[in-house]
C-alpha cells in the first residue's frame, strides 16, 4: 500500500540482515515552518538519503515532527548532528537509537512523509511486512499505544 521506488526489498541483504542504526526523535518546528517548508524538507531528504542509506519515515502535525531513520550508523549519526544544529528545529528530543542487524522497516521509503491520521496505516504497513520478531513486537505495541493517545 505504501511501498515507493527506492530501496529494493532486500537490496541491502547479504548473508542476513543488515546491521542498522535506528534513531527516532521528535521536535517542535521553529516559527514559519509550514507544510510547505516540511515538503521542501522531505524532497531534499529523498534526493540525499538514497546515497547515504538511508530510509525512514516523518510524520508532521500541529508544529511537532516525529521522525524515525534507519540505516548505516555513521550516515543516521551525521544526519542527527544536523538536526541538532537546523534552524527549523527546536526542542529536539530522542526517544529511541539502537543498532542492530535486522531488516529495515522502510525498505523503500528514502524517506516518506506520512500525516498523522496515516500513522496507524503506516504501522499497520510495516507490521504486516515485517519478519523480524523484534519489530513485530515493537510495532505491536506502538499500535497498541495508539489507541490510548490521539496524535492530532
Amino acid at each position: 500500500m505504501f511501498d515507493e521506488p527506492g530501496f529494493p526489498n532486500g537490496a541491502d541483504l547479504e548473508d542476513g540482515a543488515p546491521m542498522l542504526y535506528t534513531f527516532v526523535y521528535c521536535s517542535r518546528a521553529t516559527e514559519g515552518v509550514d507544510d510547505l517548508e516540511v515538503d521542501r524538507i522531505v524532497e531534499a531528504a529523498q534526493r540525499r538519503n538514497i546515497a547515504r542509506g538511508i530510509t525512514g519515515v516523518l510524520v508532521f502535525g500541529n508544529g511537532v515532527f516525529f521522525q524515525l531513520l534507519e540505516g548505516p550508523a555513521v550516515e543516521v549519526q551525521k544526519l542527527i548532528a544536523n538536526l541538532h544544529s537546523d534552524p527549523r528545529h527546536c526542542d529536539v528530543v530522542s526517544l529511541d537509537w539502537s543498532e542492530e542487524r535486522r531488516e529495515r522497516l522502510y525498505p523503500n521509503w528514502e524517506m516518506e512523509r506520512v500525516e498523522a491520521d496515516d500513522i496507524r496505516a503506516v504501522l499497520n504497513d510495516a507490521l504486516l511486512s515485517s519478519e523480524d520478531q523484534a519489530n513485530v513486537a515493537a510495532l505491536t505495541r506502538i499500535l497498541k499505544h495508539l489507541d490510548l493517545v490521539s496524535l492530532d
